[in-house]
């Protein structure tokens, strides 16, 4: 009789070995988490770079070049046939008379001729605040220009015989031009004008 229950106990001992040993094991749940395959996010595509747009050069500005002269090249006064002479109207005034010489065609400024007195420079003043317009000197056109060579009411003045006359103050060949005795002070000079009426200075 003891021989069959120590038999029986035997058996169910090794039955329930033979049970643990195949069941399923779950003693360790969170290593069989950490075991589960992970699926791989997919890449986030970068953002297209802007293409940059190429910049159009820019041309640049054509150089202006100086307007041309009316009637051609500036007047010198070796282009020139200039005389003077004294008027008495206005209180008496010296006129500037300038001609283009034979083939010659050039222009004059808007502006006066530069008057000096002696080897001193007494130089004239301009008598107008406007410039003129140029005056082209061809043929028989002749400008003229009149000098107060005394615009005082003293008895101070410089006496001379001769007047010298040039375009500009680059004209490298001014002329001398003899008028008799005159008496300057503070003189003055008209710009150039076609008719002799417009170059009487203070009128």
């Amino acid at each position: 009789m003891r021989s069959r229950i120590a038999l029986t106990a035997a058996a169910i001992a090794a039955l329930t070995a033979t049970a643990t040993a195949c069941g399923p094991d779950n003693s360790d749940t969170s290593s069989a988490a950490s075991s589960a395959p992970t699926t791989a996010k997919p890449p986030v595509a970068a953002a297209p770079t802007a293409t940059p747009t190429p910049t159009k050069p820019v041309a640049a500005s054509p150089t202006r070049s100086a307007a041309p002269t009316p009637g051609g090249k500036a007047c010198g006064a070796n282009d020139l046939t200039i005389s003077a002479r004294l008027e008495t109207q206005a209180g008496g005034y010296i006129q500037i008379s300038a001609k283009a010489k034979p083939g010659v065609t050039c222009t004059l400024p808007g502006e006066h001729p530069v008057i000096a007195f002696g080897s001193r420079g007494i130089e004239a003043g301009n008598a107008e605040q406007a410039v003129g317009q140029p005056i082209t000197l061809t043929g028989g056109v002749v400008a003229y220009a009149g000098i107060n060579p005394k615009s005082t009411n003293n008895d101070q003045s410089v006496e001379f015989n001769d007047v010298i006359v040039a375009i500009g103050n680059a004209d490298p060949n001014p002329v001398s031009i003899p008028v008799g005795h005159i008496k300057v002070d503070k003189a003055v000079v008209t710009n150039w004008h076609i008719n002799a009426k417009d170059a009487v200075p203070g009128v």
